[in-house]
């Protein structure tokens, strides 16, 4: 099974994947993970991607596009995959159909996650993470004991670049005006459902199961 979780940022694609991924036994692939490992480590991707990532601008696609082929290319397992940042535009998803038809594969279903933009602000710009152990924080809902230190290790937590409140909301921007097509795509080729993530995370995975459960079945007899 091939799912595509799309949304905007702080939508809660990350968590959600990472709920699905072991019941289904699907491989997450997520961009900006591999993104963030790439500035960390600073490869060559890495500190091309930085300078969009800091501004809160997409990625350029051939660089995309050659990262998460690559990935694809190098894994091939049997459940599938669980695709989550990829495509962000209507050139990626395409290039994707095309990369996953030299496999003889198909998307089976594009998940969107709709969350009212102000949520977001207020997600995004409420989180914090510690540079040490990467322990995450989220004013006001989960806090740490001491008010800027992380509870693991001391250290000072921090607020990353593009989860700042002007660059939250320039991600916003170029996301409905490049993202938000995708909805259209995958709905004209009967492949969209489109979840309302405006809720706890429970609800929200409770949600998405019951919109793959169709696909889960056929996964099973497969």
């Amino acid at each position: 099974m091939i799912i595509i979780l799309f949304g905007p940022p702080g939508s809660g694609k990350g968590t959600q994947a990472q709920r699905l991924i072991n019941d289904l036994n699907l491989t997450h692939l997520s961009t900006g993970d591999m993104l963030r490992e790439a500035v960390r480590n600073e490869t060559e991707l890495g500190k091309k991607a930085k300078t969009f990532m800091d501004s809160g601008d997409l990625v350029p696609d051939a660089l995309m596009i050659d990262m998460i082929s690559e990935k694809i290319s190098s894994e091939t397992p049997a459940g599938g995959f669980i695709l989550d940042g990829f495509p962000r535009n209507l050139a990626q998803a395409e290039k994707l159909d095309e990369i996953f038809a030299e496999k003889r594969r198909d998307v089976d279903r594009a998940l969107l996650l709709d969350v009212p933009d102000e949520e977001l602000v207020k997600r995004l710009s409420g989180r914090f993470y510690c540079p040490k152990c990467n322990s995450g924080y989220n004013y006001p809902l989960s806090l740490p004991k001491t008010e800027g230190v992380c509870d693991n290790d001391g250290d000072k937590i921090l607020r990353r670049p593009d989860d700042e409140e002007d660059v939250v909301r320039n991600r916003l921007k170029i996301y409905h005006s490049q993202t938000s097509p995708l909805k259209d795509y995958y709905q004209k080729k009967g492949k969209l459902t489109a979840i309302d993530a405006n809720t706890g995370p429970d609800a929200v995975t409770a949600l998405i199961k019951k919109a793959l459960a169709p696909f889960s079945k056929q996964a099973e007899k497969a």
